[in-house]
Order: structure tokens, then C-alpha cells, then sequence
């Protein structure tokens, strides 16, 4: 009992390990948008692999840990909870990246107004994925359900984006292909603070025992 205690604690630590990792590439990435930085971008490029080998040794684990323990109640919800954190934790990375090659693209394009709203989209969207991991760490359901609720402002900073970049595509041709980029990067945002809602509901599932999909039953 006391080995599988360990190697659950050494799997939520690895989950912890790979989060951070994930929070310095969405950072880096939106860094290399917004200030055209591209030592930042390939800072994002050059941990890609870390974080897929990670995501690979953590499932291997909990896989293992699910088959080998038979473990029931909140272990066994631990467990099913770990595997679902750490794809959500590697689709970040892959976003992460993905926000790089439109940072990359958009290094060599004119620059459209101070990025537009993408900077305080970002911080929110870092700010859900910090608190989700934070509430993940803790058990605390009151963080994870402030991560659910944020996740509507991060749709409204999208919709914003798109309409002015709509509009800034519209008074110039010369700035259709940034402005598509952008487009991109904030799309690729949502999807983040999507995965971070995940993560969140995630905690919620593990600490209750309750399944909250599609933001239902927020309240305590």
C-alpha cells in the first residue's frame, strides 16, 4: 500500500512537472507574438519533445498503476483524473506551438495595432490554466469552479478580436495575412482556456465525485 501511495504521489508530481512546462510555453508563445520575439518561439519549438515524452511517461504510469493496483474510490478517480490532465496538458503544448508558427509569420508581416485585444486575452487564458493546476494541486473546488466561469470572457475577448480584425482586413489589403494570423493565435487561446476548463471540471469530478460538462451545475 505504501508503494502505491509513493507512485501516486510521484505521478501527481510528473502531472506537475509537465504543467509548468506548459504554462512557459503558452507564455513564451504569446511573448513571441506580441513582442515579435523569436528566441522566445524557439524556446517553445525546443520543448515540444519534452513535453510529448512526458505526457507518454505519465500515461504509461497511470496506466499501469489503473491495471497492475485495481485501485477503487478516490484513487481510482486520481487515476482516471491523471490521464485526462495530461492529454489536455499535451494539446496545450501543441498549441503552444501552433501559436509559435503564427508568431513566426507574423514576424515577417506589418505590424497591425498592438496586437490588437490578444494580450489580455492571453493573461486570462494563463491565468485559468495556472488556477486549474493550482486547483488541482490544493483539491479546491471554489478555484476550479472560478475557472469555469471565466471561460465565457475568454469566448467574448475572442468574438471581439475576430470583429476588428475583421474590420482592420476590410480598410486594407495589406493587412489580410497578419490579421488571419491573429485570428489564429486567438483561436488557438480559446482552445487552451478550453483545455484548462477540462482540467477544472477534472478537479471537480476527482474531489466530488460529479460529473459538471458544458458548465452545468455550478453551483455548490
Amino acid at each position: 500500500m505504501k508503494h502505491f501511495l509513493e507512485e501516486l504521489g510521484d505521478l501527481k508530481q510528473r502531472l506537475l512537472e509537465m504543467g509548468g512546462l506548459v504554462e512557459s510555453a503558452i507564455y513564451r508563445s504569446i511573448a513571441a507574438v506580441v513582442e515579435k520575439d523569436a528566441d522566445q518561439a524557439q524556446q517553445v519549438l525546443k520543448n515540444e519533445a519534452r513535453i510529448n515524452q512526458m505526457e507518454i511517461e505519465i500515461d504509461d504510469l497511470a496506466t499501469r498503476l489503473l491495471a497492475l493496483q485495481q485501485p477503487m474510490a478516490t484513487d481510482l478517480r486520481f487515476l482516471t483524473a491523471a490521464i485526462k490532465i495530461n492529454n489536455d496538458l499535451e494539446r496545450m503544448g501543441d498549441l503552444a506551438v501552433n501559436i509559435v508558427e503564427r508568431a513566426l509569420s507574423l514576424m515577417q508581416e506589418p505590424v497591425i495595432r498592438p496586437a490588437i485585444d490578444i494580450p489580455q486575452m492571453a493573461k486570462l487564458t494563463e491565468s485559468m490554466v495556472h488556477k486549474s493546476l493550482d486547483a488541482f494541486v490544493r483539491s479546491d473546488v471554489e478555484l476550479a469552479r472560478a475557472v469555469l466561469l471565466s471561460d465565457d470572457a475568454v469566448d467574448d475577448l475572442r468574438d471581439g478580436i475576430y470583429e476588428e480584425l475583421i474590420d482592420f482586413m476590410q480598410e486594407s489589403s495589406d493587412q489580410v495575412r497578419p490579421g488571419v494570423n491573429l485570428m489564429f493565435v486567438a483561436r488557438n487561446l480559446e482552445r487552451v482556456a478550453d483545455h484548462a476548463t477540462n482540467i477544472a471540471e477534472d478537479v471537480l469530478f476527482l474531489v466530488q465525485g460529479v460529473e459538471v460538462r458544458h458548465h452545468a451545475n455550478l453551483k455548490p
